[in-house]
């Protein structure tokens, strides 16, 4: 393929990630063809010049990359199982977000057909699609990447993380993690102020500022966790244990629920029950990995 060229792409799966993934390929100079399950998705992107057509067959003879945009691991196969004759010597990229384990299944399917796979994992929303702020993860093959990797980052900062299939997903899904568990903590903040009159939109700018300066944090607790020594942490449990305590009471006394903090201070608990009162909170890297340090 030359510099002149422009790769032939087929998106399969036009949800709201799908369409923004395909709408970029499009305004990005790519020949695309856009397939959906259920019809009537894809009127928009027809109009910016993309190939609509009724069967994931056509989709794919049509092009060289197989982009698969799907609903879960199930949804892969549906689609693809019929077709796996028609992906052989293509090159197929799986960003339907599927758990690591899956991904490797995958990985190992694809290769049974003669397909050339990659994994990638998203962190984005669909409006983010394109941006500066996107940043998709891929693993699997290298050749796929590196071969389409100027396409890949008309989508967002693409990054290569090894051979193995699962690996993207399993950055996804720990990045995840943090994400949900921050938005949740923030959910559980704003619970607590309105007990006092005080709104969200007044607490935002608050709890954003102080999350970021937390952030910084997290190298430094990095340190602590890979050396293994949770003597070196900046404050024990014992700082930490009263002070968590006083939230869920503070918690309680505004009618808060405890669905977020409760598990937080139980996991502070069996710390200390296990004799890591001395130890940092980052000793909880070993209590949720089912280890004793």
């Amino acid at each position: 393929m030359t510099a002149n060229e422009q790769t032939t792409v087929a998106v399969l799966g036009l949800g709201p990630m799908g369409r923004a993934i395909a709408t970029t390929l499009v305004k990005g100079g790519n020949p695309t063809t856009v397939w959906n399950r259920t019809p009537g998705k894809d009127a928009e992107l027809v109009g910016l010049g993309a190939v609509s057509t009724p069967d994931t067959a056509s989709a794919i003879d049509s092009a060289a990359v197989i982009v698969a945009v799907l609903g879960d691991h199930a949804s892969v196969h549906e689609v693809l199982d019929p077709v796996a004759d028609r992906l052989r010597g293509k090159a197929l990229i799986n960003l339907t977000s599927t758990a690591p384990e899956d991904s490797r299944e995958l990985a190992r399917w694809a290769a049974g057909h003669g397909i050339d796979f990659l994994d990638g994992g998203i962190m984005a929303v669909p409006p983010m699609i394109g941006g500066p702020g996107a940043s998709i993860l891929y693993s699997g093959s290298e050749s796929v990447f590196q071969r389409f990797r100027s396409d890949l980052e008309k989508l967002g900062a693409a990054d290569y993380f090894g051979a193995d299939a699962g690996t993207a997903a399993l950055y996804d899904f720990a990045l995840l993690a943090g994400m949900y568990a921050m938005f949740t903590g923030f959910f559980h903040g704003a619970a607590m102020v309105r007990s006092a009159g005080i709104s969200a939109t007044e607490f935002a700018p608050r709890a954003t500022a102080y999350v970021t300066a937390m952030a910084e944090l997290l190298p430094e607790y990095a340190g602590v966790i890979d050396s293994g020594d949770y003597s070196r942490s900046i404050q024990s449990m014992k700082v930490h244990k009263p002070a968590f305590d006083a939230i869920v009471r503070a918690s309680r006394d505004a009618g808060v629920a405890l669905d977020i903090v409760g598990p937080i201070k139980n996991l502070i608990d069996r710390q200390i029950a296990d004799g890591g009162v001395d130890l940092g909170l980052e000793r909880a890297v070993e209590e949720l990995a089912g280890s004793r340090k």
